[in-house]
């Protein structure tokens, strides 16, 4: 079955190009697509965070990965599926973020630490509420943090 499913906003950020760690305190704004209009983002400031669904838009499709691989290339991290770990190079290029947001402006959404670049295609923004976050302790292989152990951090200026 094939879907088709159309951006329903872009986001402007500072990064060009994707990069794989320190996207803490980045900051985006996400402006909605034409058809769209303020209504529809109407009673979101409410909400502490946001869940912004993407495209990994710039990934070579001769890059996707279907089966195991190491995260990051490291043969130091065990080989895992592709559905194991949350790399761009996923079949549908699907990106997934909870962002804290800081205000709504219109058809203009910012948010903190969304971990997507300028021009990305926005593909559904829903509201963070506790009843959907996971009801048991999360459970997570060690390597998972190791990769992830500079990913929020903030980015030193150069």
């Amino acid at each position: 079955m094939k879907a088709q499913i159309e951006a329903i906003g872009f986001v402007d950020a500072i990064r060009p190009h994707a990069e794989d760690d320190f996207w803490g305190g980045e900051e985006a704004c996400i402006t909605l697509a034409e058809g769209f209009t303020a209504d529809a983002l109407a009673g979101l400031a409410e909400f502490s965070h946001v869940e912004v669904l993407f495209l990994f838009h710039e990934l070579d499709p001769s890059k996707i990965v279907c089966g195991a691989r190491h995260p990051r290339n490291n043969p130091a991290w065990p080989a895992v599926g592709i559905f194991a770990q949350r790399g761009k190079n996923r079949p549908n290029r699907i990106g997934s973020t909870i962002c804290r947001l800081l205000r709504v402006a219109g058809c203009q959404l910012f948010v903190a630490e969304l971990d997507a670049i300028h021009g990305t295609p926005v593909l559904d923004i829903k509201p963070v509420m506790t009843e959907f976050l996971p009801r048991q302790q999360v459970r997570q292989p060690a390597w998972s943090h190791e990769l992830m152990q500079a990913y929020w951090s903030r980015k030193q200026p150069q």
